[in-house]
């Protein structure tokens, strides 16, 4: 799991202040900096290149990540930000869960941008994050910046940008054990060692479950059995100063990821190994970084056919394999211009190539009538120049742009019939053109401060997302349902702005946003017809499916207002907090040709309505009380919005107990009131549910 700092509770959204770790001293360092000092070199900070000015333009919350969840469910807490499902890793299908920002959903390839100490996060197949494989890192905070248009970061961040940081432990030795309802266990290690000037850091964590059974109960049949999960990873990580000035940040991690569905024929599996090696100087007068990375993925999945009554389940589809690699390299530099004027200028690469391999057209469970090889790859090279100005005592001005030459390159699809009546027949044989172009992104704003309690501030951005490979060349299939991928796929462009204000008085933080987004080319999976029938890219169809293809919509617009405040009452009680946060999203689609059907229609997947609170209290040692609530208002399962998925309310909690200085003990409970978090809804009215109520209780020993 992650580093186990302070027995802290859920956070919710506006955590602007860092909390030191369990055992661990606070220092005075800036919150995304955690800071090995030493008076013979040059103090060791784990994060990138310092905060510039122009950061306070932009929507931004800054968050410890919760050590007692994982941190898929602790980002959960920010207002706006979901996944195309509500379930987690524990039961969701991974190629579900990309990850979106502000109503900008409809889809499971990531609209907002996961960056891990600068490295971009989507499976480099299909966009999604593989979330398990995060839960071993030792990660200090993060950093969600709402609105797109990222100049620095590279393309993909149409909704936003996520960015996690790594931590540094010191000397230490941690274990962590706990024990669950349904037979769930979750266990990590922790080890810190400073090895001359620089840190080691080793962290793994393994969990496992029973699971439960995601269909509701009033509706399951023979078929149904409890969904089982199983993950581990391990991550090691070492920086170290080069020089007076430049440090070396190197990180290894690998994961892996099996879990079913809930019935026979759903299995998952998914892994990965990921390297990357940063050096950075930031103590030069031209600082300057540099960023070389590779991804490497894997994952296998099955697909079944459930009888209507649910007495019956077939294989109907199976990805056996899905090798696919991310290579990149990035690299900023900040020239002297002026103590008023902060300038950064770059360039980055990125490189995805990928492969699915498919049976499917099953005779029996076992015995596949054809496969399907199909990939591709793509690149992008950009140039990027962002300045920012104190304009004056109380105003700051930031702007920049990037430009981006991107490619897909080598794009195919084969299918083959592996029995007979013709065995190793062609079915299909496809070799796509290549395609290449360039496109803009900018992003520019100000802050005024009216007082020193009051700020305004107010932005605009222009942002896009390439398609991905699964997007571009996997058609698929769920039952009778088949999709056709798209290799014509343009890339989606988006443009939008907001204005905003933050106040802070004493004991209480708030903030408010208004925003406006359009997403231009937005790509969503489109009903063109009814079965049966034989169809382009995906053959024939029976009479109780439909026929669909990926395509872009003319738009999806969503407007919206954000609220977050936080209330430090240490005053009154030490350690006591209390903090909550509202987003209002209306979104809607822009369609014609095709997709008129869905013009004027709400995004699938996308509440209007996403509420979070806490109140927590812990003292120095680590003992402490938390309660946290999270509303999901109602949402729709499909792009007509004819299945509707209800809202819900979920409340959680947690006790801490430091019996001494190196001895935690904890108890939590996850969804307390049993609430039917709905994920998902079949044509025929089948619900699946989101994890029950769940208790755990666990150890937390530190060695050293």
């Amino acid at each position: 799991m992650k580093k186990y700092i302070s027995a802290l509770p859920l956070l919710a959204p506006l955590c602007l202040a860092s909390v030191p770790a369990w055992g661990q001293e606070a220092d005075g360092n800036d919150e995304n900096q955690v800071v090995i000092a030493d008076l013979r070199l040059p103090e060791i900070v784990v994060t990138g290149l310092p905060v510039t000015l122009g950061e306070g333009v932009y929507s931004t919350i800054e968050t410890d990540i919760d050590p007692s969840r994982t941190v898929e469910n602790s980002l959960r807490d920010i207002p706006g930000l979901q996944q195309f499902r509500r379930s987690d890793a524990r039961s969701a299908n991974p190629t579900s869960q990309g990850v979106t920002l502000r109503g900008l959903g409809g889809n499971a390839s990531s609209r907002a941008l996961l960056i891990l100490d600068g490295v971009p996060q989507a499976d480099p197949f299909g966009g999604w994050v593989a979330w398990p494989g995060y839960d071993a890192l030792a990660l200090g905070s993060a950093r969600i910046t709402r609105g797109g248009g990222s100049v620095t970061d590279g393309q993909g961040a149409i909704s936003g940008t996520i960015e996690l940081f790594s931590d540094t432990v010191g000397d230490r030795i941690e274990l962590g054990a706990a024990y669950g309802s349904r037979n769930s266990v979750d266990a990590d290690l922790l080890f810190g060692r400073e090895l001359g000037q620089g840190q080691l850091t080793i962290s793994a964590d393994y969990a496992r479950g029973d699971g439960f059974i995601p269909i509701i109960e009033s509706q399951r049949g023979s078929v149904d059995r409890p969904a089982e999960y199983e993950q581990a990873g391990l991550a090691v990580r070492f920086v170290a100063p080069l020089s007076d000035n430049v440090e070396l940040q190197t990180n290894v991690r690998a994961f892996t990821d099996d879990r079913e569905r809930g019935f026979a024929f759903s299995e998952n599996h998914n892994d990965g190994a990921d390297a990357s090696i940063r050096l950075i100087d930031r103590n030069s007068d031209w600082q300057w970084s540099a960023l070389a990375y590779v991804q490497i993925r894997n994952f296998d999945v099955s697909f079944g056919g459930v009888a209507d009554d649910r007495s019956s389940v077939s294989r109907v589809f199976e990805q056996f394999s899905v090798p696919s690699t991310g290579l990149g390299a990035r690299f900023e530099v900040r020239p002297p211009v002026g103590d008023d004027v902060e300038l950064r200028i770059g360039g980055d690469w990125r490189r995805t190539e990928g492969t699915t391999k498919e049976n499917f057209f099953f005779a029996d469970n076992d015995t596949p009538r054809r496969s399907r090889t199909a990939g591709g790859s793509t690149a992008t090279y950009g140039a990027f120049v962002e300045a920012s100005l104190q304009a004056g005592e109380a105003l700051v001005l930031t702007g920049g742009g990037r430009v981006d030459f991107w490619s897909i390159d080598d794009g195919f699809r084969k299918e083959i019939e592996l029995i007979d009546p013709f065995p190793g027949a062609v079915r299909t044989d496809e070799q796509f053109a290549n395609r290449s172009d360039t496109e803009f992104t900018g992003r520019g704003g100000f802050a005024y401060d009216i007082n020193d309690q009051l700020t305004f501030r107010g932005a605009a951005y222009l942002g896009w997302r390439l398609p991905t490979l699964n997007e571009l060349f996997r058609p698929f299939r769920v039952g009778s349902d088949a999709t056709a991928a798209n290799e014509s796929l343009e890339p989606e462009r988006m443009k939008g702005a907001e204005i905003g204000m933050d106040w802070t008085s004493g004991i209480a933080k708030l903030g408010v946003t208004a925003f406006y987004n359009q997403l231009d080319n937005a790509v969503a999976n489109i009903t063109l017809a009814n079965g049966p029938g034989v169809f382009p890219g995906v053959g024939f169809v029976a009479a109780d499916g439909t026929y669909s293809q990926r395509q872009n919509l003319d738009a999806i617009t969503s407007r919206g207002v954000e609220i977050d405040v936080a209330f430090d009452l240490g005053d009154l009680v030490e350690g006591l907090a209390v903090r909550a946060a509202y987003s209002f999203v209306d979104a809607e689609v822009d369609g014609s040709g095709d997709a008129a059907a869905v013009d004027g229609f709400r995004p699938a997947q996308v509440p209007r309505h996403n509420v979070t609170g806490s109140i927590v209290w812990e003292n120095e040692a680590g003992t402490g009380i938390s309660l946290s609530a999270r509303y999901v208002g109602q949402q729709f399962e499909d792009d007509v919005n004819f299945l509707s998925l209800a809202d819900a309310l979920t409340i959680d909690g947690r006790m801490a107990l430091a019996v001494t200085d190196r001895l935690l003990v904890e108890t939590r409970i996850e969804n307390l009131l049993d609430a039917r978090v709905e994920a998902a809804v079949s044509s025929n009215g089948i619900i699946e549910r989101a994890f029950p109520r769940t208790f755990w209780v666990g150890l937390r020993a530190r060695i050293e």
